[in-house]
């Protein structure tokens, strides 16, 4: 049928009202009908020209409904299955389902199924990409290498690494892609071994397949095999790029080896006139995130200067990256300055700047910050959206006060910010693990009602929370039952959750995944049920979901945990067999267990099988073996690992030099435990960790003298002294009869303008009467009751204490008691019974406070020093 003159003409119409897409909708229906359809390119480019807009999801529905009035809809529906690459695919899914329903019309072209299958891979529908290729081929339809490809590349994303390589190896012709999706899925997978393999079947080497391998190995910690492929790559005359280099650099980095990445990066900037790739705004900006992740500040801030000089720090997602470092370093102050820094220098913040504040306050787990990071929000300097709100309601969870994380979305809704599903995700979890089962089903039918439907990752939420609360047996049944029913298996936990699963269109989407079953088995572990935990190991190879090195780490742990070390080695052995290359995680887990049973000799054998598989040992893996020596009082053995970590490029951390101090110390050798807190200072940094634990171990010893220099440099420096035994090194001092040093200590305490338990005053204050250096003591005694009435000024909401009041009638009682007890020649017992209502009053509260104002830093600090 020819169509009419207007229809003829729809096309230009179109075109003239493209920005106005409603009513180019509105004369494609008045001109096109039943009796006159318009041509199939018309509707494509109505098409395409609604799926751009806001309003989408209301127009596109009246498009497609229009066209399925038409006699022969087969050319429009088409038309709209071409457009699935700009299509929403629960639009593009109508149509497919309609042409499909056309009994006398055939099956669409391979070059349709493969625009809706990439879409559906877009949108991580695993599922429905198998469900479209099995109907490709039922369709009788010839998929081509794009398509395999596609369907490669989901089984690749679903972990199904066996059921890939059978399609890989069936496919009648490959690609440089095939082999790419394949190498990449296996390196995902942490089996870089087996990507290696694939490389190898490649006809001629490709430099992307190269770095994509490179960087599995540099992943794994197979540093020695990234090297021997990089070298491989150069003798069959293919020059590594900056990429290769890149990639190297970032997989190093994640894994912790900033030193080594740092080391490449370095050869990069000197020998770039030798061949080496010269590093880029990547190369830079990658390891200025090293250094920050691995909390050497120090030497990202000297990596900022050289950008700035060189001109790579001209950009906001660099200074983000040096932000996101200072900030998690807990270098407020540096961030607000490299805040204003950005200002003058004309780079403008986005909402992912502010949004690293606001995140990082929350995870420092301060209930203070936490009040005013929301202070910060409202304050007009930044709009606060989706992701701000999502930190702070974290923050929150992370706490245990989900009251105030629904509060956060209350607020949210109330400013049209419209939680995400990790928002919802974020509190779910909190509410399952803390066993608030009922309000997290409040929550899911809150969910349910804004539109949002069950996934496999909520699944996993209930799975795990079912798991913590000591209910393994029905996540299991819930587990089992979801290969069946989906989503619907979760209404065995009552009505309430069968009402939120029960949208059939999603019960495909909720089957367990790899994540689900590393709940499972990780509960099993612990509860010892180790039998069950193989079972579903079995279970899901059967179900082609391949366990990944996660999977063996765990039972690895779990047999590690009960005792069954043995065991845990045969996993490790039964790792290598299956191909799942084991990791430096894993074999920390192993020595943590041979460290639980002080056998250094099998550390050090796991140690060298290490370096023969080229799996470098990390901090973790040293202190293991140190903490294993100094326990057998071997602590000669242990000293050496310091220098040959240091010769690795390993950093020793404070764990590493607390294990000698503390081992130096019960040995009585202070000297050497001294040498070691100094060698500490000097690699670590003056950390407020270091001086306390050094205070802690002496003063365990009796060692009072050492313990006041090492507290008074401590305090010269500004040093928190929340967790310091400072009551127990001046008391300790009095009763050795170093009274004086004690004296030294409080008027030091003092004079840098520490606030303190006054209980601490009390010892010095009895034995400079017991002297009779009576005049000292009423010094002291005047600065206790100062220092008294302005820590119960603290304690009050308001600041401030007012008469009549309970709390201010013992303070006044006992300031008496105060002046009575320093003007009596009593023993430090009769002292101590007559002081114990004031003690109770003061010391009981554990309010002892100092004020410290942070360089650079506009917010003032109160810290609970108690």
């Amino acid at each position: 049928m020819s169509s009419s003159p207007s229809a003829a003409n729809l096309l230009a119409l179109l075109r003239r009202n493209a920005a106005s897409p409603a009513v180019a909708l509105r004369l494609f229906l008045h001109l096109s009908s039943a009796a006159s359809p318009p041509p199939p390119r018309s509707t494509s480019f109505l098409a395409r020209l609604l799926a751009a807009q806001p309003a989408a999801g209301t127009l596109l529905p009246r498009l497609l409904r229009h066209v399925r009035s038409f006699p022969d809809p087969s050319p429009h529906l088409l038309a709209l299955l071409y457009c699935s690459d700009v299509l929403p695919l629960r639009l593009a899914l109508p149509a497919f389902r309609s042409l499909r329903a056309l009994a006398s019309v055939p099956p669409p072209p391979t070059p349709v199924y493969n625009r809706l299958i990439l879409a559906a891979l877009r949108e991580s529908r695993l599922d429905l990409v198998e469900a479209l290729y099995k109907d490709l081929l039922l369709a009788g339809a010839e998929p081509d290498v794009f398509t395999r490809n596609l369907l490669l590349q989901a089984l690749c994303d679903a972990g199904r690494m066996e059921l890939a390589q059978r399609v890989f190896d069936a496919m009648p012709a490959r690609n440089d892609f095939s082999f790419g999706i394949l190498a990449r899925g296996y390196c995902r997978a942490g089996r870089s071994f087996d990507a290696l393999k694939v490389l190898d079947r490649m006809p001629s080497i490709n430099l992307v397949v190269c770095n994509t391998v490179v960087a599995g190995f540099c992943r794994e910690g197979q540093v020695e095999e990234a090297e021997r492929l990089v070298e491989r790559m150069r003798s069959q005359g293919l020059t590594p790029n900056v990429v290769t280099f890149n990639a190297r650099i970032s997989a190093l980095c994640k894994a912790g080896r900033v030193l080594d990445a740092y080391r490449i990066f370095k050869d990069m900037q000197e020998e770039w006139q030798q061949g080496l790739p010269r590093p880029n705004q990547v190369t830079f900006d990658v390891m200025l995130s090293g250094f920050c992740d691995a909390g050497y500040v120090d030497e990202a801030r000297v990596l900022v200067d050289i950008m700035r000089c060189g001109g790579f720090l001209r950009r906001v997602e660099s200074y983000n990256r040096w932000l996101a470092g200072l900030v998690r370093n807990g270098r407020i102050g540096e961030a607000q300055e490299l805040l204003r820094e950005m200002a003058h220098e004309g780079i403008q913040p986005n909402s992912y700047t502010y949004n690293i504040i606001v995140s990082g306050l929350c995870k420092e787990g301060k209930a203070f910050d936490v009040r005013r990071v929301e202070d910060f929000i409202r304050s007009g300097v930044m709009t606060p959206d989706v992701v701000t709100y999502t930190s702070l309601l974290h923050a929150y969870c992370s706490k245990g006060n989900t009251a105030a994380a629904n509060r956060v979305l209350d607020e949210m809704a109330q400013k049209g910010c419209a939680p995400n599903s990790f928002t919802y995700n974020v509190l779910l979890q909190s509410l399952w693990r803390a066993g608030r089962i009922t309000e997290a089903e409040s929550l899911l039918e809150r969910m349910s009602e804004k539109g949002y439907s069950l996934d496999t990752a909520i699944c996993n939420i209930i799975i795990d929370g079912l798991c913590r609360n000591s209910r393994l047996d029905v996540a299991m049944g819930i587990v089992d039952g979801m290969w069946q029913e989906g989503s619907v298996a979760l209404g065995r936990l009552g009505n309430s959750f069968l009402s939120v699963a029960s949208d059939s269109s999603n019960r495909q989407r909720c089957l367990p995944d790899r994540i689900t079953y590393s709940i499972l088995i990780s509960a099993l572990c612990k509860e010892g049920r180790f039998d069950e935990a193989k079972k579903k190991l079995l279970e899901m190879i059967v179900k082609d979901i391949s366990p990944d090195s996660v999977i063996y780490d765990t039972f690895i742990h779990g047999y590690c945990k009960h005792g069954k070390t043995s065991l845990a080695v045969k996993v490790l052995r039964d790792m290598d067999k299956k191909g799942c290359n084991p990791s430096t995680r894993t074999y920390n887990l192993l020595i943590r267990g041979f460290e639980e049973k002080h056998k250094s000799d099998e550390i050090i054998k796991l140690m060298s099988e290490m370096k023969d598989k080229g799996i470098s040992p990390n901090v973790m893996t040293y202190n293991s073996l140190i903490k294993s020596f100094c326990e057998r009082g071997m602590v000669n053995k242990a000293m050496p690992l310091l220098d040959e970590m240091l010769q690795n490029e390993i950093v020793p951390n404070i764990t590493s030099f607390h294990l000698l101090i503390k081992a130096f110390c019960k040995i009585a050798d202070f000297p050497s435990a001294q040498m070691v807190f100094d060698a500490a200072l000097r690699t670590c940094g003056q950390k407020e960790m270091l001086f306390c634990l050094m205070c802690t171990e002496v003063s365990t010893y009796g060692r009072w003298i050492e313990a006041k220099n090492t507290l008074e440099l401590a305090l010269e420096m500004r040093i928190s002294i929340q967790s310091f035994p400072y009551k127990q090194i001046i008391a300790g001092l009095c009763e050795a009869g170093e009274v004086d040093h004690a004296h030294s200590l409080l008027k030091l305490l003092i004079a840098k303008g520490y606030t303190f338990d006054p209980a601490a005053f009390m010892p010095v204050a009895d034995a400079l009467t017991n002297k009779g250096k009576k005049q000292d003591a009423d010094m002291l005694s005047e600065k206790m009751m100062e220092m008294a009435d302005f820590n119960d000024g603290l304690a009050t909401d308001s600041g401030k204490i007012t008469p009549g009041s309970q709390r201010h009638e013992h303070a006044k009682n006992g300031q008496s008691d105060w002046r009575a007890l320093l003007h009596r020649d009593d023993s430090a017992r009769t002292i101590m019974k007559i002081t114990k209502r004031v003690r109770t009053g003061w010391g009981q509260r554990g309010n002892v406070y100092e004020h410290k104002q942070q360089q650079n830093d506009d917010f003032y600090v109160l810290e609970n020093t108690g």
